[in-house]
């Protein structure tokens, strides 16, 4: 069991970044402190759905808590979203909860990488890792609560399912026990033929995208399964989609915390 849990230490802080002192990549906005010029410039290229970034030195606290975006890393979710998803899938194998593990919203793939990971390690057959995303960044928003949160001219944000399918041949994880969904939520979700989903990790970032996915597949979610959500105190559209969805559906599990930025509930029966 200690070489297990020690696999799976290194296996998060391979894919976090944590292991190595790189530098990250953070926004840049237009303050009062810039050159005239140079505000100019940034309020011009905003205007027109670009943005700025800016390489800053490596802040372990930070990568812990996934508040930077890792420029060689798998995932920006940080150790503690990790140890939190180790603990969800780990706890739905022991429990024998039924379904397979869908993220919603990859990136490179990281999360998805490291629940195949875990099914590897315990000998798990019968299985599904679900990928989940559109493969080309997200959407210009749409609904109303989305407006002020465009985050769809992102470069970085959008990876070819190419690069995540190749992603998880590095680590020797691409199998038949990996799926990809490509694709919009609204067009892919409601027909993925995953019947039965015992963890659904959700990091959609947008009202409109959040929504997609609880109104696709929370239903499916067995009791005693868990639903994880990423940025829920990050940004206030997926926070409003979750709590507008749960009050619809009568969902009253608990909502728990997890780093001060994502949460999670189990489902009760």
């Amino acid at each position: 069991m200690a070489d297990q849990e020690l696999y799976l230490d290194l296996l998060k802080r391979c894919l976090t970044g944590f292991l190595y002192p790189e530098s990250s990549n953070q926004e840049v906005h237009a303050d009062r402190n810039l050159p005239a010029t140079k505000r100019h410039l940034f309020q011009f290229l905003n205007k027109r759905g670009y943005k700025i970034f800016k390489t800053v030195p490596f802040d372990a606290s930070a990568r812990e808590l996934g508040k930077d975006w890792p420029s060689i890393g798998y995932s920006m979710v940080g150790l503690k979203r990790l140890d939190n998803l180790q603990f969800c899938v780990e706890s739905v194998l022991n429990q024998g909860t039924q379904g397979d593990l869908l993220e919603a919203g990859v990136w490179r793939g990281g999360a998805c990488i490291f629940m195949r990971a875990i099914l590897k390690l315990r000998g798990v057959t019968d299985r599904t890792v679900w990928v989940a995303d559109s493969f080309q960044g997200l959407p210009a928003p749409s609904h109303e609560a989305d407006r002020e949160f465009d985050l769809s001219a992102i470069p970085v944000l959008a990876v070819s399912q190419a690069e995540v399918e190749a992603a998880f041949q590095r680590f020797g994880l691409l199998d038949d026990q990996v799926k990809f969904l490509k694709g919009w939520f609204r067009d892919t979700l409601p027909t993925a033929s995953a019947s039965r989903l015992a963890v659904l990790r959700m990091d959609g970032d947008l009202y409109e995208s959040t929504m997609d996915i609880l109104n696709a597949l929370y239903h499916k979610v067995s009791a005693g399964g868990f639903v994880i959500v990423d940025d829920y105190h990050m940004l206030p559209p997926c926070k409003q989609a979750v709590h507008d969805f749960r009050t619809r559906a009568r969902v009253t599990d608990p909502i728990q915390e997890i780093d001060g930025t994502g949460v999670f509930w189990k489902k009760s029966g």
